[in-house]
């Protein structure tokens, strides 16, 4: 049986000197069946290992639900790499950050008063509870019995956001206790305080960066005098915001700095080697100071070797030169580009209001403040609050205290205003007549923060709605988790937009062979997009995503379903399936 271990002088794989060549692919970001093709190209580059998170939040949609099938089958995952000849990297968190949503924290976990990724011992019963799932199915593909992980890695770039090592002694033997036997690492980032507060005696620690590797591996040796040199994150490229520019790096400033890691004999994983897509509502965001909310886009293509749609790139080609200068390089395999499809222009020609819909979208719950969605259930998606107000008074602002993320106001069925969490005033004011007026607040969350110190981060209105000085009492909220709008009632054509919000549907047929597409959407503001009635991404026309991914598996053989709820309003009733990604 083989055997993998951290020795002063290295790595060591059977009892030889080892250097880890990895990239980056998560399997929950990734059709299932694009996996081989995705393993086979990593491969074909040189590299021997693949490395991956896991999702606690997908895989625990629900406190006492568990998922680990289709595109959340790690098992299936990690044993197609071993038959391909790939060694394995598994990151379990349970925090994963990877601008995922809520670092990959369940949503659930913000029901209760419990402090996260720290010792408190409420919070450790809900990890101790995913980790009894989640480790019977990772144990038996340790090397040490027979399968390809050689590492894991206890939490993630924790010196980042504490220093609770009590917190983390606890994961680590939690991870021992059931049944994890391969060595294990943190990573962290070169800071003082990040290596002070993430790393651990016991476990070997590695560092994340993106350049200047010399330096960056000076300051893990303040922490870690001998023993391999590694960065677990290598960050070839990096992930957009909306309203932001598209991030690129030159390729050959990347290769450089590969060359640069590989040279003073560090071995390395590529992140990402391919992004993916943040499929649905599961996309994370920054948030440096509190009016500096920065939702993080759909596509999670990352300037990587592999793009979003799995095409090699400038990038990889580049990198595998690099590789060859230290490593045996499989013969060039011909990989032809990712088939992608023109299936041109789909109308619109039904639609139906999303106010019209609510009994059929959600449901509604009485409550005496509006409390954020959480409290009510919910994880994802939107939340109405509802309420009449009496009158008269005069003009008073409409202050939401605390919006989380976006929301539209309407008094009397009339579109007041937006009110974005960055804002630093109130959007709108109303007067309110002597008979009254119905109020309604439409609230989006656009994902909630998957880095730093504002990572609790509950979404709706979670303080209060005020007119002027004064709180509103008395609402109906309506919970709109958006998972699944296929019941919906549509009729017949397609109005010019009025200010309320509305869902607009087309068809196209995708033939025998659904292949890839793009779905653009020139003439809409901001929505999302379904498919076949499941939420496949976000759509803003601010950019720098102007495209979504489409995968093929994601249709059926003949006519699917087009869906887009648009917010903001839109020009012309279509969309266009196009061969092109526009990612900025």
């Amino acid at each position: 049986m083989a055997t993998f271990s951290i020795e002063k002088d290295g790595f060591m794989l059977n009892g030889e000197p080892f250097r880890i060549l990895s990239g980056a692919i998560h399997y929950f970001r990734v059709p299932r069946e694009y996996w081989r093709d995705r393993l086979l190209k990593l491969k074909s580059c040189g590299f021997n290992t693949v490395e991956t998170y896991v999702a606690w939040n997908a895989h625990m949609p629900s406190e006492d639900e568990f998922v680990f099938d289709g595109m959340l089958d790690l098992s299936a995952f990690l044993s197609l790499a071993q038959e391909l000849g790939l060694w394995a990297i598994v990151r379990p968190g349970p925090y994963i950050c990877s601008e995922w949503e809520f670092g990959a924290l369940p949503w659930w976990l913000l029901k209760e008063d419990c402090a996260l990724r720290c010792a408190d011992p409420k919070y450790l019963k809900h990890v101790d509870a995913f980790f009894d799932k989640l480790f019977p199915r990772l144990i038996d593909h340790q090397i040490t019995r027979g399968g390809n992980v050689i590492l894991m890695q206890v939490e993630n770039e924790y010196g980042s956001y504490g220093d609770d090592h009590e917190y983390l002694e606890y994961l680590k033997k939690g991870m021992i206790g059931r049944g994890v036997d391969v060595p294990l690492i943190t990573s962290d980032g070169d800071a003082l305080f990040m290596l002070t507060g993430g790393t651990m005696d016991s476990v070997h620690a590695t560092v994340n960066f993106g350049s200047r590797a010399q330096s960056q591996f000076e300051s893990l040796r303040k922490y870690q005098k001998d023993g391999p040199l590694m960065c677990t994150e290598f960050w070839n490229g990096w992930f957009d915001h909306w309203t932001e520019e598209h991030h690129s790096r030159l390729p050959k400033e990347a290769a450089d700095a590969l060359d640069e890691i590989l040279s003073l004999g560090g071995s390395v994983s590529a992140y990402m080697f391919h992004g993916g897509t943040n499929f649905g509502f599961m996309n994370g965001a920054n948030c440096p100071d509190k009016l500096n909310y920065q939702p993080t886009v759909s596509s999670y293509d990352d300037d990587a070797p592999l793009n979003e749609c799995g095409d090699i790139t400038e990038k990889y080609l580049l990198f595998r030169d690099v590789v060859k200068k230290y490593a045996p390089v499989p013969e060039d395999a011909d990989f032809a580009p990712c088939r992608k499809a023109k299936y041109g222009k789909v109308q619109f020609t039904k639609s139906v209001s999303l106010f019209d819909s609510l009994d059929v979208l959600g449901k509604k719950h009485r409550i005496a403040a509006p409390v954020p969605m959480e409290k009510l259930g919910q994880g994802y998606g939107f939340i109405l609050y509802s309420s009449f107000v009496q009158g008269p008074r005069e003009n008073l602002n409409i202050n939401l205290q605390e919006v989380r993320d976006r929301a539209h106001i309407f008094a009397g069925g009339k579109f007041l205003g937006i009110q974005y969490r960055n804002d630093p005033a109130p959007a709108c004011s109303l007067e309110v007549p002597e008979e009254g007026i119905r109020l309604d607040v439409l609230v989006e969350n656009m994902g909630r923060i998957n880095y730093g110190p504002y990572l609790r981060d509950p979404k709706g209105i979670t303080e209060g709605i005020r007119l002027g000085q004064q709180f509103h009492y008395g609402w109906d909220a309506w919970t709109l988790p958006m998972d699944d709008i296929s019941k919906l009632a549509y009729e017949d054509g397609v109005k010019a937009f009025n200010g309320s919000p509305v869902f607009l549907k087309g068809e196209f047929d995708a033939g025998d062979e659904p292949t890839d597409t793009f779905v653009k959407l020139p003439g809409f503001k901001k929505g999302m997009i379904f498919i076949n009635g499941k939420p496949l991404s976000r759509h803003w026309s601010v950019g720098p995503q102007r495209s979504a991914y489409l995968p093929a598996p994601f249709m059926k053989k003949g006519v699917n379903t087009i869906e887009v709820l648009e917010l903001d309003g839109f020009s012309s009733p279509e969309c266009i399936l196009d061969d092109e990604m526009d990612i900025g």
